[in-house]
């Protein structure tokens, strides 16, 4: 218990770190891809709605899992463009899962409630960063794509423009 204490407390520092050094820079517009494609990890948290959400639940769905903090710049400088690949691509099968790592309801709904205009995406609590840790996540923000086979097949450390071409493209193409 005291271990994963202490990892999960090392991860949100590297992460600050990261993000703070980050902070300027323009989004990425980019992903990595995953070679060979992975399995994906158990991912079953609690979302805004105090709704259990559990990724088993969507497969043969296109499915984006993005980690973030509302104290990371690039992670809320990315959210708006996060949210409109959400509400551009989910009548189409895509599923997103903004995923708050280490904070309360109160930081989390303060800074939902700013944006402009308000996200739809689904918001969940990583409260204690474990799942995270599960993810392998290195970093804030963190993304990952998953195919329709429930594999992970991009991935991105650093804020992103989701509106990007290249990045839409990838999108539309794992959604035909």
């Amino acid at each position: 218990m005291k271990n994963n204490v202490l990892k999960s407390l090392m991860l949100l520092l590297i992460s600050g770190f990261l993000c703070t050094q980050a902070a300027s820079p323009a989004l990425m517009e980019s992903l990595t891809p995953v070679v060979p494609a992975r399995a994906i990890p158990p991912l079953v948290l609690e979302d805004t709605e105090e709704e259990i959400i559990n990724i088993q639940n969507f497969k043969g769905k296109v499915i984006v899992v993005n980690f973030w903090a509302t104290w990371c710049p690039p992670c809320t400088r990315e959210m708006s463009s996060l949210d409109n690949l959400y509400k551009t691509y989910k009548e189409q099968g895509l599923v997103v899962l903004a995923l708050n790592v280490g904070e309360d309801e109160d930081a989390v709904f303060d800074f939902v409630s700013s944006m402009e205009p308000e996200l739809s995406m689904p918001i969940l609590y990583d409260t204690d960063s474990s799942t995270m840790q599960k993810w392998k996540a290195i970093g804030l923000p963190s993304t990952f794509v998953i195919n329709k086979k429930g594999k992970i097949v991009y991935q991105a450390v650093g804020g992103r423009d989701f509106n990007n071409k290249k990045i839409t493209q990838i999108i539309e193409k794992m959604l035909r």
